[in-house]
């Protein structure tokens, strides 16, 4: 164990420390713990090595295995590996036709990346309001969103937890609205029983290092529709097809054409065999991710200074991050100083997300703060804890007693 320090609890739950670190006293932890880590082992660094020893190193036969993989374990028809999560949104927007002149619906909670990939194809974003018990993107707000201009919805399943799937896309077959699932956070939830992924016309992944398997970088899209999939696979290579069964014509067995002005997405065969890899073990990695997840709640759910994350009961998340709510009237100072009080005793914190259209880039395209209150209200209060699979119990401890450190001492 990390800690270095003998402490005492109170009958509510509430650790009694020496003075913070912040205030010259002894941190928690004597090293620095990350909010999230890529967990690397020799058998995915054997199979990199295969590959570099093979024949091919880019597009070969290591992207379609991988994509039948993720394919298989979501039980969707079709999966396109691509360079990262943010060009596999892009890549969804255009497969679904959004261009000038359209608008897209998108929750303001999330990365910049699910709103920019609707200017990157010359739309408007339009931002719906968070259900507060979720952070969701709320249903109700997308309904009051909806103009003769909106081509499609992009909800996020953030820090893992499945939207409202079945209304949203009651919603979107009522007004005609195509719906693309941003899954960076998901890949493993369980909505009504079944793994996220087909329920919508198409849903992203990311396999950055801090997601739940990782590429280095990489992402994909996943979907049930042949015209979306094929559209998808050109898009990621310059919009460049040597298909017979697409070709306008055949000059050759040389011949290609380009038929979109598509991209270069393309990812790797060195990423694909890590990610293949990966995947082996991405059932493990989300069975730790419950279990530590579960241990904040357990830790946290009668602090009343904090709120812990809440489940809609039929869905089932795969804890991408772990956001927890701070109770400000009940505190002596705002996230910041929690912040920067965790910081000291060496716990990672984040912060996820500040609302997209607080960025500057945003505001000098007209949109104000005031545009969704309560992903406004959640933004001052929230901090991500440390959650990956290779954090030790001993790690989460340390999270948990460095949270209850901070909070006592600010609490009023």
């Amino acid at each position: 164990m990390d800690r270095n320090h003998d402490l005492t609890i109170s009958n509510k739950g509430v650790c009694k420390l020496e003075e913070l670190a912040i205030n010259g006293g002894e941190p928690v932890r004597n090293t620095y713990l990350p909010y999230g880590r890529q967990w690397i082992d020799d058998e995915d660094i054997k199979e990199v090595i295969n590959t570099l020893k093979s024949d091919y190193l880019t597009t070969g036969p290591k992207i379609k295995e991988f994509e039948e993989k993720v394919a298989a374990y979501t039980k969707t028809q079709y999966a396109v590996a691509i360079v990262n999560g943010t060009a596999a949104l892009h890549a969804a927007c255009f497969a679904a036709g959004i261009g000038p002149g359209d608008e897209v619906i998108t929750t303001p909670i999330t990365f910049a990346a699910s709103a920019n990939c609707i200017l990157y194809c010359g739309a408007k974003p339009v931002f719906a309001d968070i259900d507060p018990r979720t952070y969701n993107i709320d249903p109700e707000d997308i309904k009051r969103k909806i103009t003769p201009k909106t081509k499609a919805i992009i909800p996020v399943h953030y820090t893992g937890q499945p939207v409202d799937i079945d209304e949203i896309n009651k919603i979107a077959k009522q007004n005609n609205l195509i719906v693309i699932a941003d899954g960076a956070h998901a890949l493993g939830a369980e909505y009504k029983g079944s793994i996220v992924g087909p329920q919508t016309d198409m849903m992203t992944l990311s396999f950055h290092p801090v997601k739940h398997i990782t590429t280095g970088e990489g992402g994909m899209i996943l979907t049930n529709n042949k015209d979306y999939y094929e559209k998808l696979k050109l898009f990621r290579a310059h919009g460049i097809t040597r298909d017979e069964n697409l070709l306008t014509k055949n000059e050759g067995p040389w011949y290609y054409e380009q038929q979109y002005l598509g991209y270069n997405y393309r990812i790797t065969d060195i990423q694909a065999a890590l990610g293949i890899s990966q995947m082996n073990k991405l059932d493990n990695f989300l069975k730790i991710r419950r279990k530590y997840a579960q241990m904040y709640n357990n830790a946290f759910k009668d602090i009343e200074e904090l709120i812990i994350p809440y489940q809609l009961p039929y869905t089932n998340s795969s804890w991408h991050i772990y956001v927890l709510q701070l109770r400000l009237e009940k505190l002596k100072v705002g996230r910041r100083e929690i912040y920067e009080a965790l910081l000291k005793e060496n716990i990672g914190v984040n912060v996820h997300y500040i609302p997209v259209y607080y960025h500057p880039y945003y505001k000098k395209l007209g949109y104000k703060k005031g545009l969704c209150p309560n992903a406004e209200h959640l933004y001052e209060r929230i901090i991500t804890l440390p959650l990956f699979p290779k954090m030790t119990e001993e790690d989460v401890h340390d999270v948990i007693t460095a949270v209850k450190k901070v909070i006592n001492y600010y609490k009023k």
